[in-house]
């Protein structure tokens, strides 16, 4: 049982559904509606409902905020694989207007963010690169700008 969720958490496929039913996302009504084979791409998404809802009738904040919370971490740890430690260090949001209706969200890592995590990291030094990720409606139109920072490290080198 525990190799079959090992291999699950290892595989985009299996990841996603795990996402798709963990608690907190759950609870909040996010989905992930499409995470690439290789890690490199994630797509969100949460509709407005009644128990997402704030006292005004628009998307919850927390709500928001959890549904881009732990993409770049996911994406990172897995393209760049196990020689690196990969964690969130810190965040902050700005709602720029009510979300109603769906409102989502894409997650790219491309080839110069991993060539700079890797420059950055070759001598064992840490990197705080920070990401932006666009929350919007279904009309495209912002909803929240969120910058993420992460602390990347290459693991050494085990010694023998």
């Amino acid at each position: 049982m525990m190799k079959k969720f090992t291999q699950w958490l290892t595989s985009a496929s299996g990841l996603r559904r795990i996402l798709n039913v963990y608690g907190p996302y759950l609870g909040a009504g996010v989905k992930v509606r499409y995470l690439a084979k290789d890690f490199r791409e994630a797509k969100v998404e949460m509709k407005l409902r009644w128990f997402n809802r704030n006292y005004v009738g628009t998307h919850f904040g927390g709500s928001l905020f959890s549904m881009i919370d732990p993409f770049y971490m996911l994406l990172l740890m897995n393209s760049l694989g196990r020689d690196y430690i990969v964690w969130d260090a810190s965040a902050e949001i700005d709602f720029i207007k009510p979300g109603r209706g769906i409102v989502s969200a894409h997650f790219l890592v491309t080839d110069a963010m991993l060539a700079e995590i890797r420059d950055k990291t070759a001598n064992g030094e840490k990197f705080l690169p920070t990401y932006e990720v666009h929350i919007v409606d279904a009309e495209g139109e912002l909803v929240a700008r969120a910058r993420k920072t992460l602390y990347i490290r290459r693991k050494p080198a085990p010694s023998h």
